[in-house]
Order: structure tokens, then sequence, then C-alpha cells
């Protein structure tokens, strides 16, 4: 391949925020470039990569299937690819407030939490310079969501590193499971645990590799996109007037990876539409959940 080709790739990326992802980033890179569109569903990766494809006047679109709760399939697509341009973490597993956290808390571990982890370890290191990888995270992911309690241990696993940060969401996930979470101070909504703990990992790679990657302009970033209209989104959120398109709510995230040099106040942190979220104290979120 041309050294001077990039590959873009984006996870759960067959609807919403991904496949618009996918779009955006196809219509931004030169015809040279790449983007691969992943997703579980062989059938619809293989119709939406052909359609967003066939719609793109940049880079070409190609599927690959990929389950990221697969952990050694996300290792062997790093391996395979050797060197990547843009990373795109946004797979996700979808709750509702029906849902009996208990028999939830390993798909949501396993989806946003582990995954996130070895998309970090697998493709942090293989970064080309000037290589942006973002996890797709939330607004909740910020320390001030938890109860006091509890904000130290996800404070200091941010700090001990990846390998403390999986050992949280053991902790974390072994405790919904036995009925133990509320007691040892855990929120009761999947989502937020999840989310500090995603953010909570991209602040651990950071620390490791902030001086190297700031060297040769590559960002690693937890990105909140916004609220955004999905069939996911309205049972938590009594108010959506506000809420996005996932066309709307792809448009910042794909200018901050085709845009160079990135900016390194942003490295290392959550972000959205341009604002660092202070990982202690983050921002009011008005959801509605038990």
């Amino acid at each position: 391949m041309d050294l001077s080709s990039r590959t873009a790739l984006v996870t759960g990326a067959t609807q919403n925020l991904g496949r618009s992802l996918v779009a955006g980033l196809a219509a931004g890179l030169r015809p040279s470039d790449r983007v691969l569109l992943t997703g579980r569903d062989p059938l619809r990766v293989k119709e939406i990569a052909a359609d967003l494809d066939a719609a793109s006047t940049g880079a070409r679109v190609e599927g690959r299937v990929l389950d990221v709760t697969d952990l050694d399939a996300i290792e062997a697509l790093a391996a395979e690819l050797g060197e990547i341009d843009i990373v795109f973490s946004n797979a996700t597993a979808r709750m509702t407030p029906g849902d009996h956290p208990a028999q939830l808390v390993d798909v949501v571990a396993r989806t946003s939490n582990d995954a996130t982890t070895r998309v970090l370890r697998s493709f942090a290191p293989r970064l080309r310079p000037g290589g942006r990888l973002v996890i797709v995270a939330s607004a909740l992911g910020t320390l001030d969501k938890l109860p006091d309690r509890i904000r130290p241990r996800f404070a200091a696993a941010a700090v001990a590193g990846l390998d403390a940060v999986d050992t949280l969401t053991e902790a974390w996930r072994g405790a919904v499971r036995s009925g133990t979470a509320e007691s040892e101070g855990f929120p009761g909504w999947l989502n937020i645990p999840s989310k500090v703990l995603q953010v909570a990992a991209v602040r651990a790679i950071a620390a490791e590799r902030r001086e190297i990657d700031l060297a040769a302009d590559r960002l690693v970033v937890a990105l909140c996109p916004g609220l955004i209209d999905t069939a996911a989104s309205r049972p938590w959120f009594d108010d959506m007037s506000s809420a996005q398109t996932p066309d709307a709510a792809a448009a910042w995230p794909v200018s901050l990876a085709l845009t160079a040099p990135a900016d390194p106040a942003f490295y290392g942190e959550l972000v959205q539409f341009g604002t660092v979220l202070p990982w202690e104290s983050g921002i009011p979120v008005p959801h509605h959940a038990a």
C-alpha cells in the first residue's frame, strides 16, 4: 500500500454515530485513503460499507467484521494493520431503564470497558505520527457523577495504569452481579461507572505516553459527542429538544481527527465540542435514570 495513504477505523459503525463518523471521515480523506467500517453483523457491515463507499467522493470505505467483545479479535486486527492513522472506539451496549443491572453488567463491561482498554493497548503503540485515537465516552464519565466515597478508587486507577483500571472494572462487575454494588458505593445506573472507567483508561495510558505522543502530534482522547437523538438515548432523557442528529454529532469529532496539529490541551482528557470537561467536577448532565 502507498505509504502516504491513511487508514481510519471506526468500531460500532453500522448505525447512528458510528455510521456518521465513517461517512464524515470518508468525505474528509483522499481517494488513496481508506476507512474501515466495523461491526458484529456480517450482512449489515457489508451493506452499510457498500452504501457509504458508493456515496463517498473521498476515501474508500471497506467493511470488516469485528465484535469488540472478542478481545483477541481487536489485537489481531491491530496486528494485521500494523500502523494506523485514526481510530474511533465507538461500540457500546444498549441499555434500557427496565434492564436488571446484574443481567446486563457483563455485556456492558465487556463492550465498553474491556474493549476500551484493549483498543488502547493494541492501537496506541501503532499510531503513526499525526495519529488520532478517540474513545467515545460521555459527559457522565467524570468523577463528580460518582458517590463521594467511591471516587478515590476511580481516581487512583486512572493514575495507576490500565491494569488498575481493568481490576476496578472487574470489581465493579462482580459487585453488581453479587448485589453488593450499592453497599460498596457504586451507582445503580451502569452507564456512570462504565463511562468513568473509560475516561480513567484514557487518562491512564496518556500518563504513560504523553511525552512521546505529543512530540509526534499524536492525540489520545476521550470524547463526549453530546446528546444524540437515537432509540438508545431516548429512554434516559426527558427532554430531547436539544439532541443532535448523528450526522451533526459526528461533525466536530471528524474535524478533531482530521485537523493538524492537535491541540495538546486535549491530550488524555475528556473533550466536548472543543472544550475539556474537568475530570473532577465535570458538567451537569440531566438524565432520567433509576
